[in-house]
């Protein structure tokens, strides 16, 4: 009997890129999507794909991964942008080292499909980002990804409270304090479907960077 595996997929606006996402996921992965203040037909959408929804009023990317993992029932999850970027082919190659025992946490490492997939300003951003995180954890990460796989009761037990775009190195952060084994994989990014609310918008950007650097300087600290 195939193991259920649970999608948490936050997302803010992203009606277009729903249908695709969804239909593309593989027999033993359950979608999850949190609806964190969408003004398009995104929850419709989902549901009519037959996922799973889930209401996260409190805007952030960490509340609507929160609130996804809590609702969530399986033993492993999977947590992933709803935009298109990933496609969940990518998943059994995430989980592969959770199942065989050699990692408690494992983090896509994006590889362009195309130049335009992942802006420049985003990737010199996420260099600079990475590097801090390694100097401050030892860990050979080279991206902080927009998709993970873990076992979800011990991830809630991290305690994680980051509710903004410091949740993902929050994340690792505490993993490492915890002693977890942390890999990374190659996954394919493609373009995104619709407007980026990160890279999108000059407001977006900077709240993830701001965020991002607040959690590593706690670390630091």
């Amino acid at each position: 009997m195939t193991v259920p595996i649970d999608v948490v997929l936050p997302c803010l606006n992203e009606a277009d890129a729903l249908p695709a996402l969804l239909a593309a996921l593989p027999p033993r992965y359950r979608a999850i999507v949190v609806d964190n203040g969408s003004t398009d037909a995104s929850a419709e959408v989902a549901r009519r794909a037959g996922a799973r929804v889930v209401t996260e009023s409190r805007r952030g990317y960490g509340a609507a991964v929160h609130a996804g993992l809590s609702a969530a029932t399986s033993d492993t999850v999977v947590v992933c942008d709803a935009d298109g970027s990933i496609h969940p082919a990518a998943f059994d190659a995430l989980v592969a080292p959770l199942d065989d025992g050699t990692a408690d946490l494992v983090i896509g490492r994006r590889r362009p499909t195309v130049r335009a997939a992942w802006p420049l300003p985003a990737r010199a951003a996420n260099v600079v980002l990475a590097r801090m995180l390694r100097s401050r954890t030892g860990l050979p990460l080279y991206d902080l990804g927009p998709v993970r796989a873990a076992r979800r009761l011990p991830l809630l037990g991290l305690g994680v409270d980051d509710r903004r775009s410091g949740y993902p190195v929050e994340v690792v952060l505490r993993a490492h304090r915890s002693g977890w084994r942390v890999a990374q994989v190659d996954v394919l990014y493609h373009p995104r479907i619709g407007r980026s609310k990160v890279t999108g918008s000059l407001r977006g950007y900077v709240t993830a960077v701001r965020d991002t650097r607040r959690r590593l300087a706690e670390a630091g600290r």
